[in-house]
């Protein structure tokens, strides 16, 4: 039995008490309005994303992450082959995004919590420069994870 307040994620680990969809929208809508913002990773969204797609955008973010933390199973879309088209995505974008994303966490979310949505953001993020790299020809051998500073 899970201790009072948590309950259980189909993989059988632990969901913190204070992780709910609230808290999940709430971390996306903070998150991407900084990083719209942002002289680094701010351009690359705001190129990608048109001014009136981003409630849907959004939205699918918001799925995602519930999918990913309270296995709610609402997000079924490929995010690799649209971060694939995007040439200029470096590891300067990947960091800001991570250093961002931490911030907005730490902020929103309890130490537990947080720690849980930046284990995961690190993870996506390290799949994704592995799969940059490949279809771009370069060794992914070599790759290290990054952390969120």
């Amino acid at each position: 039995m899970p201790p009072t307040g948590t309950r259980l994620h189909p993989t059988g680990r632990l969901i913190p008490a204070d992780l709910d969809e609230q808290k999940v929208r709430a971390v996306v809508d903070l998150f991407y309005a900084r990083a719209r913002a942002d002289d680094v990773i701010g351009p690359v969204f705001n190129r990608v994303i048109a001014g009136p797609d981003w409630p849907e955008h959004l939205a699918t973010i918001t799925d995602f992450w519930s999918s990913m933390l309270l296995g709610t199973g609402r997000y079924a879309g490929r995010p690799m082959p649209r971060h694939l088209a995007l040439r200029e995505l470096g590891d300067a974008h990947f960091a800001r995004w991570l250093s961002l994303f931490r911030a907005t966490v730490e902020e929103l979310c309890s130490p537990e919590t947080a720690a849980l949505f930046v284990d995961r953001a690190e993870r996506v993020a390290h799949s994704f420069r592995i799969g940059l790299a490949i279809s771009r020809g370069e060794d992914s051998t070599r790759i290290e994870i990054l952390r969120a500073p």
